[in-house]
């Protein structure tokens, strides 16, 4: 037998380090080739890391949420054959004789001396080389969490009839051992909000009876609401560390807010007019063409008022002070998955009419929330559009995806009475509730920039004439 040492592989574009988001295996598991192992991410990528070869796991690199450098040793295999340390091979071909030796030496001694003790020897494993990984770039919203080993909760606290917070013993149990009690002890246990890892048990062996439940609610124990469930006093709470997508998103956004003074201007908007044209374009090309939302009509809304107002359609690196405006328009377009917020991006924008804009932007959705969204789809943005649909709230403060220095906010559309050539009439509006990055674009520049495209949404038709 022979160890085999996988090692972090290079994932290219300068990337010095990474962070373990998922294991999925543990010491002991048998893996084959190509078997996943494990899962790193890389800015707003996940990369899963496979194995090259068929083995054992004898142990793992790192723990989750940790970050690792390029060729650090990820995981270490027991295989057949000599590895690729040839002498970590022999040194473990010796340790196997030498458990093998202890074994019969233990089961020799056993018949003289049974109360002798032996105890098996570690045998210390040096490095490998880095190894050559083949890897798969994911999204983080579908790749598999690890089943990583629990971790057990800090005890929860409660008040004793004296109105001193403590610790809950296990009432002569041992740690982790479950309380004794017949189902219907339970039962009512569970009816009166009682947990009976805090009872006392004067049964044999400590069981738990319907005594006990008396005696501990009478000393003032977790009392719940006369036996209501539903008002039953809750305790303790659960630490979880932040890692991977959300760490990043994190970060992220705290960098942005921290950076970046930010304004924002928020308009109402008509869109009446807009709604009917997109329920009559559907309902013209049904089965033809892709079917259309708001988002892909508001795209070229954005789209033709960034050619009045290039200055929004810019990144600014406030490291080396130099705003860099683009001619291009790449959209991102900020989509909510399983493991967060992603910006995929719908690149040459101004190049796509709206039924264009419409398909990209289903596929690249798509892509983000199943894991399939390459790491060139998720980055280059020049500025984004933000919405939640219908939960889009009345007004938003979107933060902006730096280094860029402008997004867009859509809220949601509510029907409303308005004065409109002297009578009332219902209409449906929306605001755009959009933020600005204030060392770069003026106030002035960016509420004109929204009103540009408030007179494209509440004029539709101007978004189809050049």
């Amino acid at each position: 037998m022979g160890i085999h040492v996988i090692k972090m592989p290079d994932l290219g574009e300068g990337i010095a380090e990474v962070e373990v988001v998922a294991w999925h295996v543990k010491p002991g598991d048998t893996v084959k080739e190509d078997q996943v192992l494990a899962d790193v991410m890389t800015d707003k990528a996940t990369v899963e890391i496979p194995s090259p070869v068929n083995g054992t796991v004898t142990s793992l690199g790192g723990k989750l949420g940790e970050a690792m450098a390029v060729g650090a040793e990820l995981i270490r295999l027991e295989v057949e054959g000599a590895g690729n340390h040839s002498g970590e091979s022999a040194a473990a071909n010796t340790a196997t004789a030498a458990r093998q030796h202890t074994s019969t030496a233990k089961a020799a001694a056993g018949s003289n001396n049974s109360s002798s003790d032996t105890v098996d020897e570690f045998i210390p494993i040096t490095v490998a080389q880095p190894e050559t990984v083949v890897t798969t770039v994911t999204s983080e919203a579908t790749t598999a969490p690890a089943k990583a080993a629990p971790q057990r909760p800090a005890a929860p606290s409660y008040t004793q009839p004296g109105g001193q917070a403590s610790t809950p013993s296990h009432h002569g149990r041992a740690a982790g051992e479950k309380p004794l009690a017949a189902p219907a002890v339970r039962q009512r246990a569970w009816d009166m909000g009682i947990e009976l890892q805090y009872v006392t048990g004067t049964g044999p062996a400590g069981r738990i009876q319907h005594a006990d439940l008396d005696a501990h609610v009478a000393r003032g124990q977790r009392k719940a609401a006369e036996g209501d469930r539903r008002y039953a006093v809750l305790e303790g709470e659960q630490a979880m560390p932040l890692i991977g997508m959300r760490r990043k998103i994190a970060e992220k956004m705290q960098e942005a807010k921290r950076r970046i003074p930010h304004f924002t201007y928020v308009e109402e908007i008509d869109v009446t007019e807009l709604e009917a044209l997109r329920v009559q374009l559907n309902t013209r090309y049904a089965g033809q063409r892709p079917k259309l939302t708001l988002l892909p009509l508001i795209m070229r809304a954005v789209v033709l008022a960034i050619r009045r107002y290039p200055s929004v359609n810019a990144r600014f690196d406030d490291d080396a002070n130099i705003v860099t405006t683009y001619n291009a328009v790449h959209l991102g377009i900020a989509a909510q998955t399983d493991a967060g917020l992603m910006v995929p991006v719908v690149r040459n924008a101004e190049a796509r009419d709206p039924w264009s804009a419409a398909a990209e932007v289903a596929r690249l959705a798509e892509a983000a929330r199943s894991g399939k969204a390459l790491r060139e789809e998720l980055s280059g943005s020049t500025i984004t559009i933000t919405s939640l649909g219908a939960l889009g709230g009345i007004v938003t403060t979107p933060v902006i995806n730096r280094p860029e220095v402008a997004i867009v906010g859509v809220n949601r559309i509510i029907d409303r009475p308005v004065i409109k050539d002297g009578a009332m009439v219902a209409r449906k509006l929306m605001n755009l509730s959009s933020s600005f990055d204030h060392r770069v674009i003026d106030g002035m520049v960016a509420a004109e920039f929204i009103q540009t495209i408030r007179s494209y949404l509440e004029c539709p038709a101007t978004l189809f004439v050049e």
